[in-house]
């Protein structure tokens, strides 16, 4: 095995999934403020760090995607972030893209930038101790989207970013999203989806990319937000298993669903779904942001002191994803 097999496997070994504490300070501002809390660094920091001293980081959480702010920061504790993460089994990982902007010629969809300078930012990342990275890809679905021009330019900004990753001696999630937003039914989002992550590896092997050692983080398939065709469980699971079987090639060795909107119930259970058909030999799991740490959040809130009652809270929703993981998930489990 390649070293970055073994890392990717450390990442997404089995009852283990990541978590996504890489919100930029305007979509973390959100949060705080959404919940009555001021967005400084002090509180950005607090909060995470009452995450990543959680028991549920040794038992459950095999990676940590940070920002750039906060892996640079040191813990309450003293030790640098990276430290704190690593000393619980778990990954540094860090988001290294600079958010989507307008496609040219494309007026509603958009384009990852990031690539200028890239080689550098990975090596100073690889210095503070970040040994997996993320860049994420959003795709729109109407009559007319994701256009082909969207395809193609953000599969070969991932697959240029994941060579210049791998170059620095790190794993590269390749995340492309295909977004829940619009009246869409799931059957549209399976076909674009799939034509999305198919043109993703067609540019991961042009650009030599080794696909052992990368981790996909795809979206589900799900009907659209306003769409008026629901679907249930059991199906968003055989859609989305057969999008994978049909889309990824069998060297990829594991699947870190986005929740992508989805509440953290849901998210719990349509991982857990997958996971009880899954007759693949990749490793489907969850790297959730909002999912894992909704309910702490909100619980936190009330009063940014109470570490251990937040603890609870997102030790809780953590084990559920990771009996998910393994299609070991009940309703009957989240009332204890």
């Amino acid at each position: 095995m390649s070293e970055l097999n073994n890392i990717a496997q450390q990442i997404i070994q089995k009852g283990k999934g990541i978590l996504a504490a890489d919100e930029s300070t305007g979509t973390m501002t959100k949060r705080l403020e959404s919940v009555g809390v001021s967005s400084t660094p002090e509180n950005r920091l607090l909060f995470r760090n009452t995450l990543f001293s959680s028991d549920a980081m040794k038992s459950y959480i095999g990676g940590v995607i940070l920002y750039d702010e906060t892996i640079k920061q040191n813990s309450l504790s003293k030790n640098k972030i990276p430290e704190l993460i690593s000393g619980t089994g778990a990954v540094p990982g860090i988001k290294v893209d600079t958010g989507a902007k307008i496609l040219a010629n494309s007026t509603e969809e958009k384009i990852t930038e990031g690539l200028d300078g890239l080689r550098e930012r990975l090596k100073e990342y690889y210095k503070l101790g970040a040994r997996f990275t993320k860049w994420r890809a959003v795709y729109i679905i109407s009559e007319n989207y994701p256009s082909k021009l969207s395809i193609h330019s953000n599969a070969h900004a991932l697959a240029r970013y994941s060579a210049l990753v791998q170059e620095c001696g790190m794993v590269p999630i390749v995340e492309p999203e295909v977004l829940m937003d619009g009246d869409h039914e799931a059957l549209e989002c399976f076909n674009k989806t799939s034509e999305v992550i198919k043109k993703c590896f067609d540019e991961l092997s042009r650009h030599k990319v080794d696909l052992k050692g990368i981790i996909l983080k795809p979206n589900m398939i799900l009907p659209g937000t306003n769409s008026s065709k629901k679907i249930d469980t059991k199906k968003i699971a055989e859609l989305t298993l057969k999008c994978l079987k049909v889309s990824v090639p069998a060297e990829v060795p594991g699947i870190a669903f986005l929740s992508g909107g989805q509440s953290e119930l849901d998210a719990t259970r349509n991982l857990n779904s997958i996971n009880l058909i899954n007759d693949t030999n990749f490793n489907i799991t969850y790297s959730y942001g909002r999912a894992l740490q909704q309910g702490a959040l909100k619980f936190w809130s009330k009063n940014t002191e109470d570490i251990k009652g937040t603890q609870k809270i997102f030790n809780h929703r953590v084990k559920m994803c990771s009996l998910a993981s393994s299609g070991k998930w009940s309703e009957n489990l989240e009332k204890n």
